[in-house]
Protein backbone atom coordinates (compact mmCIF):
# COMPACT_ATOMS: atom_id res chain seq x y z
CA UNK A 1 0.00 0.00 0.00
CA UNK A 2 1.29 3.47 -1.09
CA UNK A 3 2.45 6.14 1.79
CA UNK A 4 0.45 9.07 1.22
CA UNK A 5 0.89 12.64 3.10
CA UNK A 6 -3.08 12.76 2.93
CA UNK A 7 -4.54 15.80 4.43
CA UNK A 8 -8.12 14.82 3.37
CA UNK A 9 -11.18 16.98 5.13
CA UNK A 10 -8.60 19.16 6.64
CA UNK A 11 -8.48 22.77 6.45
CA UNK A 12 -5.77 24.42 6.44
CA UNK A 13 -4.49 28.27 7.23
CA UNK A 14 -1.34 29.46 5.26
CA UNK A 15 -0.11 32.86 6.02
CA UNK A 16 1.82 34.52 3.07
CA UNK A 17 -0.01 32.47 0.30
CA UNK A 18 0.62 34.62 -2.61
CA UNK A 19 4.09 34.11 -3.52
CA UNK A 20 7.55 32.30 -2.62
CA UNK A 21 7.48 29.54 0.19
CA UNK A 22 3.58 30.51 0.84
CA UNK A 23 2.53 29.53 -2.60
CA UNK A 24 4.64 26.51 -2.59
CA UNK A 25 2.89 25.74 0.48
CA UNK A 26 -0.51 26.45 -0.94
CA UNK A 27 -0.68 24.08 -3.68
CA UNK A 28 1.41 21.32 -2.06
CA UNK A 29 -1.62 21.24 0.63
CA UNK A 30 -4.32 21.85 -1.87
CA UNK A 31 -3.12 18.53 -3.64
CA UNK A 32 -2.86 16.60 -0.54
CA UNK A 33 -6.58 17.13 -0.41
CA UNK A 34 -6.55 20.00 1.92
CA UNK A 35 -9.17 23.47 1.88
CA UNK A 36 -6.79 25.80 1.62
CA UNK A 37 -6.87 29.83 3.19
CA UNK A 38 -4.95 31.64 2.60
CA UNK A 39 -4.16 35.68 3.04
CA UNK A 40 -2.00 38.29 0.90
CA UNK A 41 -1.70 41.87 1.32
CA UNK A 42 -0.83 43.48 -2.07
CA UNK A 43 -0.64 40.69 -4.64
CA UNK A 44 -4.46 40.11 -5.42
CA UNK A 45 -3.64 39.12 -9.09
CA UNK A 46 -1.88 36.84 -8.07
CA UNK A 47 -3.40 35.30 -5.42
CA UNK A 48 -6.72 34.79 -7.08
CA UNK A 49 -5.10 33.30 -9.88
CA UNK A 50 -3.34 30.75 -7.42
CA UNK A 51 -6.76 30.09 -5.76
CA UNK A 52 -8.37 29.36 -9.16
CA UNK A 53 -5.44 26.94 -9.83
CA UNK A 54 -5.78 25.13 -6.88
CA UNK A 55 -10.03 25.06 -6.89
CA UNK A 56 -12.12 27.90 -6.09
CA UNK A 57 -14.31 25.15 -3.98
CA UNK A 58 -11.03 24.40 -1.73
CA UNK A 59 -9.12 27.12 -1.72
CA UNK A 60 -9.50 30.56 -1.38
CA UNK A 61 -7.60 33.96 -0.81
CA UNK A 62 -8.18 36.56 2.07
CA UNK A 63 -7.22 40.07 1.78
CA UNK A 64 -4.98 40.98 5.09
CA UNK A 65 -2.44 42.77 6.30
CA UNK A 66 -0.51 41.15 9.01
CA UNK A 67 1.14 44.41 10.63
CA UNK A 68 0.06 44.31 14.52
CA UNK A 69 -1.12 42.45 17.57
CA UNK A 70 -4.40 42.43 16.50
CA UNK A 71 -4.25 41.87 12.82
CA UNK A 72 -4.84 37.49 13.29
CA UNK A 73 -8.20 37.59 14.79
CA UNK A 74 -10.36 38.41 11.65
CA UNK A 75 -7.92 36.06 9.29
CA UNK A 76 -8.77 32.86 11.54
CA UNK A 77 -12.18 34.41 11.76
CA UNK A 78 -12.63 34.49 7.63
CA UNK A 79 -11.08 31.06 7.34
CA UNK A 80 -13.33 29.52 9.84
CA UNK A 81 -16.05 31.32 8.13
CA UNK A 82 -14.68 30.00 4.64
CA UNK A 83 -14.76 26.20 5.81
CA UNK A 84 -15.59 25.89 8.88
CA UNK A 85 -13.27 24.65 11.00
CA UNK A 86 -8.78 25.08 11.00
CA UNK A 87 -6.78 22.32 11.46
CA UNK A 88 -3.36 23.71 9.86
CA UNK A 89 -2.22 26.97 10.86
CA UNK A 90 1.05 27.64 8.68
CA UNK A 91 2.68 30.84 9.52
CA UNK A 92 4.81 32.14 6.99
CA UNK A 93 4.98 35.78 6.64
CA UNK A 94 7.28 38.07 7.18
CA UNK A 95 9.89 40.34 5.99
CA UNK A 96 13.64 40.53 6.20
CA UNK A 97 15.21 44.30 5.32
CA UNK A 98 17.63 43.58 2.39
CA UNK A 99 19.28 46.60 3.55
CA UNK A 100 22.35 45.39 5.61
CA UNK A 101 21.97 47.72 8.51
CA UNK A 102 24.57 48.13 11.60
CA UNK A 103 22.97 48.05 15.29
CA UNK A 104 24.08 51.54 15.87
CA UNK A 105 22.58 53.50 12.73
CA UNK A 106 19.25 51.01 12.71
CA UNK A 107 16.05 53.05 12.66
CA UNK A 108 13.30 52.76 15.59
CA UNK A 109 11.30 51.96 12.70
CA UNK A 110 12.78 49.35 11.12
CA UNK A 111 13.07 47.59 13.92
CA UNK A 112 9.52 48.11 15.23
CA UNK A 113 8.00 47.41 11.85
CA UNK A 114 10.13 43.85 11.69
CA UNK A 115 9.09 42.87 15.15
CA UNK A 116 5.19 44.23 14.64
CA UNK A 117 5.28 41.98 10.96
CA UNK A 118 7.49 38.85 12.19
CA UNK A 119 6.73 38.62 16.00
CA UNK A 120 3.22 40.62 17.00
CA UNK A 121 1.05 39.27 14.32
CA UNK A 122 2.56 35.88 14.75
CA UNK A 123 1.02 35.86 18.71
CA UNK A 124 -2.07 37.09 17.39
CA UNK A 125 -2.12 34.37 14.86
CA UNK A 126 -1.24 31.59 17.26
CA UNK A 127 -3.78 33.27 20.27
CA UNK A 128 -6.43 32.80 17.87
CA UNK A 129 -5.94 29.97 16.16
CA UNK A 130 -5.41 27.67 19.40
CA UNK A 131 -8.72 29.04 20.56
CA UNK A 132 -10.42 27.67 17.45
CA UNK A 133 -8.55 24.31 17.59
CA UNK A 134 -9.41 24.14 21.23
CA UNK A 135 -13.57 24.35 20.14
CA UNK A 136 -12.91 21.39 17.63
CA UNK A 137 -12.85 18.09 18.88
CA UNK A 138 -10.33 15.39 19.29
CA UNK A 139 -9.63 13.57 16.03
CA UNK A 140 -6.63 10.61 16.37
CA UNK A 141 -5.25 12.36 19.03
CA UNK A 142 -5.20 15.79 17.70
CA UNK A 143 -6.97 18.91 17.67
CA UNK A 144 -4.64 21.20 15.13
CA UNK A 145 -1.07 21.63 14.25
CA UNK A 146 0.76 24.82 14.06
CA UNK A 147 3.36 25.15 12.24
CA UNK A 148 5.96 28.80 12.76
CA UNK A 149 8.86 29.34 9.88
CA UNK A 150 11.22 30.58 11.01
CA UNK A 151 15.29 30.91 9.98
CA UNK A 152 18.78 29.65 10.42
CA UNK A 153 19.10 33.37 11.42
CA UNK A 154 17.28 32.96 14.43
CA UNK A 155 19.46 29.69 15.65
CA UNK A 156 22.72 31.46 14.98
CA UNK A 157 21.55 35.28 14.24
CA UNK A 158 22.75 37.64 11.57
CA UNK A 159 25.23 40.00 11.25
CA UNK A 160 23.88 43.68 10.12
CA UNK A 161 20.00 42.29 10.75
CA UNK A 162 19.94 41.88 14.17
CA UNK A 163 16.04 42.96 13.56
CA UNK A 164 15.34 39.68 11.66
CA UNK A 165 17.61 37.72 13.85
CA UNK A 166 15.44 38.87 16.98
CA UNK A 167 12.44 37.93 15.39
CA UNK A 168 13.07 34.70 14.05
CA UNK A 169 15.07 33.63 17.33
CA UNK A 170 11.89 34.26 19.35
CA UNK A 171 9.43 32.86 17.09
CA UNK A 172 11.67 29.45 17.83
CA UNK A 173 11.37 30.04 21.85
CA UNK A 174 7.32 30.71 21.03
CA UNK A 175 7.04 27.34 19.48
CA UNK A 176 9.34 25.51 22.27
CA UNK A 177 7.30 26.54 25.49
CA UNK A 178 3.85 25.93 22.85
CA UNK A 179 4.39 22.91 22.37
CA UNK A 180 4.28 21.96 25.93
CA UNK A 181 1.89 23.95 26.83
CA UNK A 182 -0.85 22.70 23.87
CA UNK A 183 0.05 19.38 23.71
CA UNK A 184 -2.55 18.32 26.39
CA UNK A 185 -5.02 19.74 24.10
CA UNK A 186 -3.57 17.75 21.03
CA UNK A 187 -2.31 20.48 19.52
CA UNK A 188 0.98 19.74 18.04
CA UNK A 189 3.50 23.21 17.36
CA UNK A 190 6.42 22.99 15.25
CA UNK A 191 8.83 25.46 13.85
CA UNK A 192 10.84 25.36 9.94
CA UNK A 193 13.56 26.46 9.50
CA UNK A 194 14.38 27.41 6.20
CA UNK A 195 17.94 29.20 5.06
CA UNK A 196 18.62 30.80 1.71
CA UNK A 197 15.42 29.50 -0.59
CA UNK A 198 14.89 31.02 -4.69
CA UNK A 199 12.20 33.47 -3.72
CA UNK A 200 11.12 37.15 -4.58
CA UNK A 201 12.36 38.31 -0.79
CA UNK A 202 15.80 37.08 -1.59
CA UNK A 203 15.91 37.77 -5.34
CA UNK A 204 17.53 41.42 -4.47
CA UNK A 205 20.65 39.85 -3.28
CA UNK A 206 20.63 36.45 -4.73
CA UNK A 207 21.09 38.95 -7.97
CA UNK A 208 24.22 40.35 -7.10
CA UNK A 209 27.18 37.65 -8.20
CA UNK A 210 29.47 38.64 -5.06
CA UNK A 211 26.51 38.08 -2.51
CA UNK A 212 25.64 35.28 -3.86
CA UNK A 213 28.68 33.72 -4.01
CA UNK A 214 29.19 34.30 -0.74
CA UNK A 215 26.01 32.96 0.12
CA UNK A 216 26.61 29.36 -1.51
CA UNK A 217 29.87 29.10 0.06
CA UNK A 218 27.95 28.63 3.17
CA UNK A 219 25.65 25.91 2.31
CA UNK A 220 27.33 22.57 2.37
CA UNK A 221 24.77 21.29 -0.65
CA UNK A 222 26.10 24.31 -2.98
CA UNK A 223 23.04 25.69 -3.37
CA UNK A 224 19.79 27.35 -2.47
CA UNK A 225 16.57 26.27 -1.39
CA UNK A 226 13.62 25.35 -3.77
CA UNK A 227 9.80 26.98 -1.95
CA UNK A 228 8.39 23.26 -2.27
CA UNK A 229 11.34 21.86 -0.61
CA UNK A 230 10.00 24.01 2.11
CA UNK A 231 6.54 22.76 1.63
CA UNK A 232 7.49 19.53 1.85
CA UNK A 233 8.41 19.41 5.46
CA UNK A 234 5.74 21.63 6.55
CA UNK A 235 3.69 19.61 5.40
CA UNK A 236 4.66 16.72 6.52
CA UNK A 237 4.46 18.37 10.31
CA UNK A 238 0.67 18.48 9.92
CA UNK A 239 0.37 14.59 8.78
CA UNK A 240 -0.14 12.14 11.26
CA UNK A 241 3.34 10.45 9.80
CA UNK A 242 4.72 13.23 12.63
CA UNK A 243 1.90 11.97 15.07
CA UNK A 244 5.38 12.08 17.99
CA UNK A 245 6.70 15.38 16.84
CA UNK A 246 5.99 18.74 18.23
CA UNK A 247 8.10 21.45 19.38
CA UNK A 248 10.62 20.27 16.79
CA UNK A 249 12.89 22.94 15.09
CA UNK A 250 13.46 20.99 11.66
CA UNK A 251 15.85 22.73 9.03
CA UNK A 252 16.07 22.60 5.72
CA UNK A 253 18.67 24.92 4.78
CA UNK A 254 21.15 22.49 3.07
CA UNK A 255 23.55 21.96 6.40
CA UNK A 256 23.83 26.06 6.20
CA UNK A 257 22.96 26.00 10.22
CA UNK A 258 26.17 23.92 11.17
CA UNK A 259 28.91 25.91 9.20
CA UNK A 260 27.27 29.47 8.72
Amino acid sequence: MPVTLDLTGKVALITGGSRGIGAATVRLFAQAGASVAFNYQKAKAEADKLAQECGPNHCAAIQAELSDSASGEKLVAAAVERFGQVDCLVVNHGIWPANDAPIDQMTEAQWRRTMAINLDSVFSLIKHGVAQMKRQPLTNGARGHIVIISSTAGQRGEALHADYAASKGAVISMVKGLSTELAPYGIYVNCVAPGWVATDMAAPALSDPAIRDRVLKTIPLGRVGKPEEIAAAILFLCTPHAGFVTGEIMNVNGGAVLVG
